[in-house]
């Protein structure tokens, strides 16, 4: 098959030099970007967490279908499936780090520690962190750290200074997010929040009714419907239908899968079902946003 009929790209590994094992990952940008640019401008997804620091450039980088401005001191934090392209003017630079789902598990006592972290809930606006001016020294030297940690040795005692440092960083960027770290949000409530996202993220193909998901949760589901208007503006239900929309959507990128696959994919009665759900939901046919990505079956 040609590139132009491959709108989606799932990568592994991009290992290089700057690779230390096949789970992790640090480079600067504009070396990774002149490796790899041919195949990442393009719609694509990864199979592991991966975080860009931009110090310079402009242009547009583009996750899940939602676009943002790159500005210096912009930091994206993609979860693996998330879909994403960039488009660059001029020269730019920064920071990439890639590591695997497998990177800490066997390092944190919790195995879903990093779940906690808001910027790796998988909502993309969530993923995006504009740097301070104040903070860029003590972010970018943590960055530069890792790096060269990374180009020193593979030895497991320098891959464990890596985990401490990134886990240090993770806990910087946390302060630095807006909004729901600013409020003063029971940590109940919160907790609450992030179980009810992890059980979308992992049923929502099955299960669509909010009072299921509240089961599950041992609350109401006035309860839970409450909880998520008041943290973040949108029912239970919003919630669980923008994670079936953002699924077909990325499928839908995808050449080789029909509409009707897609459809029984994703647990739907029927095509027609699937396509009215879709049209509802978006705007579009399931074959009219194929179209915005000049994407022919």
């Amino acid at each position: 098959m040609t590139k132009e009929k491959i709108p989606v790209y799932d990568i592994c590994s991009l290992q290089d030099e700057h690779g230390v094992q096949d789970d992790f990952l640090a480079d600067r940008f504009s070396d990774y970007l002149e490796k790899h640019y041919s195949h990442l401008h393009s719609p694509h997804r990864h199979s592991f967490f991966h975080l860009v620091l931009f110090t310079k450039g402009k242009g547009e980088h583009t996750i899940d279908f939602h676009t943002y401005p790159v500005k210096a001191l912009q930091l994206y934090c993609m979860v693996p499936g998330q879909v994403h392209s960039w488009h660059f003017t001029g020269s730019t630079d920064g920071y990439i780090i890639n590591f695997s789902d497998r990177f800490f598990k066997s390092f944190l006592l919790n195995p879903h520690y990093i779940e906690r972290f808001s910027f790796f809930s998988g909502i993309s606006n969530e993923g995006i962190i504009q740097i301070p001016s104040s903070s860029k020294d003590t972010v970018t030297r943590l960055f530069e750290s890792i790096i060269s940690t990374a180009k020193e040795t593979r030895e497991q005692r320098d891959m464990d200074k890596i985990r401490i440092l990134l886990l240090q960083l993770f806990i910087l960027l946390e302060d630095k997010t807006p909004e729901l770290s600013n409020k003063s949000i029971p940590q109940q409530k919160m907790m609450l929040l992030r179980n009810f996202r992890k059980l979308i993220e992992d049923n929502y193909k099955n299960i669509r009714l909010p009072k299921q998901y509240a089961e599950l949760l041992y609350v109401t589901p006035n309860h839970l419907n409450a909880l998520c208007q008041d943290l973040i503006g949108k029912t239970a239900g919003e919630l669980i239908r923008e994670r079936v929309l953002l699924e077909a959507k990325r499928l839908l990128t995808n050449v080789n899968i029909t509409a009707a696959e897609i459809a029984y994919e994703l647990n739907f009665q029927d095509n027609s079902y699937f396509s009215r759900f879709f049209k509802k939901y978006s705007g579009y046919t399931p074959e009219a946003f194929r179209k915005q990505f000049d994407i022919k079956k």
